[in-house]
């Protein structure tokens, strides 16, 4: 939760921060995505040096180090002190992320695994949405500096329970460590991240852009490559991507991922600009989707034990494509926070079955000593879902407002029409002669940009339905991989 939730954290301190460090956008976007980024860089190694350091001294150092930077971050007095903070917090978080559910997956027995699963998923689905809300409360009763007090305090509280609790497993291998292999994905990630984030800002043809792209792909390519060569040495054997547990968990998180960020995105202009509700307000009205979403992932592995993963996964992925079919059909600015909300109940609750059961498709397709890299897998597709579901519906609602909004603007002033072509909270807030029906105008052109965003997000859930019904994890291969994962524990007892 201190991970998941200090990635959204500082998005609602940002006026804060350009006043109080006189940084501008483009700084302030930077320290929300230095962390987001070393973080997803830097799973997947962190993850397999963790199977091989062990993972409770991994665990226990990454929250020493994400607790120190925290520290660091809420002390700052300058935004060279913050962007540091903030990536060396990603480092820690990069420790701690894959290691937590690797615990879990190498210590708890196959009957009891995909519960433990479930709710650590609930955790991490909901930890962004409550960051998000005690961050809000925290700027708006306090400082923005209590935002890190927060993670702090689960730090420590964590770090408690981590000594006393969590036992130690690491894996004995008779390979060194995949360096070139580790490089590799370090620099394909950080370039196919960069040009997701950076592209809606940049433009995705400026040259910066189209060089990250390159380097991204060719670097992934390579590691691809490389890692067919190494084989059994490999950091990770893309060869298993063959099966269908592990395709199909991380397409399906990969997706579902992507369209809830996508989702959020849409969601707070239309709460505080459209309906002209406060930041605390407008993710507060958040909540209902993400205890939803926590209480389905803890009943999805007793779903999926009655009719299968299959079976449980399609039927989550159809109520969520069918609650953004809901929200895009019934959503206007008339219906305000009712028109959508129970399009979101349904998202919430479809997201919370497709989400378990995919994650334990993927940590049950590698064994139990390879649990670091697994659950590394697991959270790399999420940082890429939510990046690429950022970038893609973000995009379409921008096209689709600008597009409704230009008939609207004839005859309005260029100093007034050109603010308004740009944002909706630009046109709400716009003064003048025109200003009441421009205001109105924008919100209903939001609504109309929203509309196609979120039918480009049913489009993408429909297609995953299709995919996760032919080619989802049997039944027979998720207890066939909990088998193999036992047999692993007794041949590393008995050594």
């Amino acid at each position: 939760m201190a991970v998941i939730a200090s990635v959204s954290g500082l998005n609602v301190a940002q006026p804060d921060l350009a006043v109080e460090f006189g940084a501008s956008q483009s700084t302030i976007l930077w320290m929300i995505n230095l962390y987001t980024l070393s973080l997803a860089a830097l799973l997947l190694p962190l993850g397999a040096v963790g199977d091989r350091f062990g993972r409770k001294r991994m665990l226990v150092a990454g929250l020493v180090l994400f607790g120190l930077a925290s520290v660091a971050g809420g002390l700052a007095p300058s935004a060279e002190i913050m962007l540091a903070a903030r990536l060396l917090s990603g480092v820690g978080a990069a420790m701690i992320m894959p290691i937590t559910l690797a615990v879990i997956t190498s210590t708890f027995p196959a009957e009891e695994r995909g519960r433990a699963i479930g709710i650590w998923t609930g955790v991490a689905g909901g930890g962004g949405i409550l960051g998000m809300f005690l961050s809000a409360a925290l700027v708006d009763v306090a400082n923005w500096r209590w935002l890190f007090v927060l993670p702090v305090v689960l730090v420590l509280v964590s770090l408690v329970m981590a000594l006393r609790s969590v036992p130690d497993s690491r894996e004995i291998s008779r390979h060194p460590y995949d360096t070139t292999g580790a490089v590799a994905s370090v620099v394909a990630v950080v370039g196919l991240i960069y040009f997701l984030q950076e592209g809606p800002e940049r433009g995705w043809t400026e040259p910066l852009t189209l060089v990250t792209l390159a380097v991204g792909v060719l670097a992934a390519a390579f590691f691809v490559g490389w890692e067919l060569r190494r084989r059994d040495a490999a950091l990770l054997d893309v060869r298993l991507f063959r099966e269908r547990g592990l395709a199909g968990g991380s397409l399906t998180l990969l997706a579902v991922f992507g369209v809830q960020a996508g989702v959020f995105v849409v969601l707070f202009p239309f709460l505080q600009a459209v309906l002209g509700w406060s930041g605390l307000l407008s993710t507060a009205a958040l909540m209902p989707m993400a205890v939803l979403m926590m209480m389905t992932s803890g009943l999805a592995p007793k779903l999926a034990a009655r009719i299968g993963p299959k079976a449980t996964m399609a039927a989550g992925v159809a109520m969520a494509g069918g609650g953004l079919a809901l929200m895009a059909s019934v959503v206007s600015v008339d219906g305000g926070y009712l028109s959508v909300l129970p399009g979101m109940l349904a998202m919430g609750f479809g997201m919370g079955l497709s989400m378990t059961p995919s994650t334990e498709a993927i940590t049950s397709s590698l064994p139990r000593e390879r649990q670091g890299v697994a659950s590394a897998l697991n959270d790399v597709t999420r940082e890429f879902g939510t990046a690429l579901g950022v970038a893609l519906l973000g995009a379409l609602l921008a096209a689709g407002y600008r597009e409704a909004i230009t008939p609207h603007l004839a005859g309005v002033p260029e100093n007034a029409a050109a603010p308004a072509r740009e944002g909706v909270a630009n046109a709400v807030h716009a003064t003048g002669a025109h200003a009441s029906e421009l205001a109105r105008a924008a919100r209903e052109s939001f609504v109309e940009g929203w509309q196609q965003a979120m039918w480009a997000g049913v489009l993408v859930m429909g297609v995953l339905f299709v995919y996760v019904a032919l080619r989802g994890p049997r039944r027979e291969s998720v207890s066939g991989a909990g088998q193999t994962a036992a047999q692993s524990a007794v041949l590393e007892c008995d050594s």
